[in-house]
């Protein structure tokens, strides 16, 4: 890694220090947005070990300062949730273009990584669609387990098909060499028939 990039991953770091949320990991406190990101940057190493510096600041921006931005904010319903990951992105861009400015990326690397995470052009661009696969596979293989514990099978089964539809071949065969528990593996199963 550059030292502009580990710089701008500490500046992401330090933007996430004041989460309201811990969870433990490996038996030390880490907080929500900074364990997601730590899991984004592992996920993308082993999914694409080319990628370039404004794709892995990208994923692990993804979801800095989250909790700035209330869901509850927004109205229900899909139009509701549409604007708040909309002005999600928008803030995750801004502080993200911060830090890489801090840092002396030139503006051309930080339009790309504004780009990226805001996934512009997702389907056609490249390192947009790399993002969404990074993400998808993180989902399945970190929070999948819980996200099906707390909801019916039949909801489970529809966010796997909205997820597979958002993901690339490449991200397809990576999902499927993840190792899910027999219950999880039986709900792909079904999604994906």
């Amino acid at each position: 890694m550059t030292n502009k990039l580990e710089q701008t991953l500490s500046l992401i770091d330090k933007a996430n220090e004041s989460g309201p949320k811990d969870v433990l990991e490996q038996g030390k406190k880490v907080g929500v947005e900074t364990l997601y990101a730590r899991r984004m940057l592992s996920t993308l190493r082993s999914f694409n070990e080319q990628a370039s510096d404004s794709l892995t600041l990208a994923c692990y921006a993804q979801h800095v300062c989250r909790w700035k931005i209330a869901r509850k904010a927004y109205p229900d319903g899909l139009n509701g949730y549409l604007k708040w990951r909309t002005d999600l992105a928008k803030l995750h861009a801004s502080i993200l273009a911060e830090a890489m400015l801090e840092t002396g990326y030139v503006e051309k690397d930080i339009e790309r990584a504004t780009c990226i995470i805001q996934k512009k052009k997702l389907k056609t661009d490249t390192e947009s669609q790399t993002l969404e696969d990074v993400s998808c596979l993180v989902f399945l293989s970190y929070y999948f387990e819980a996200f099906a514990e707390k909801h019916a099978d039949e909801k489970v089964i529809d966010i796997v098909q909205k997820t597979w539809a958002k993901m690339s071949d490449k991200g397809h065969q990576a999902a499927l060499k993840l190792t899910l528990a027999p219950s999880l593996q039986t709900l792909v199963a079904k999604a994906l028939e």
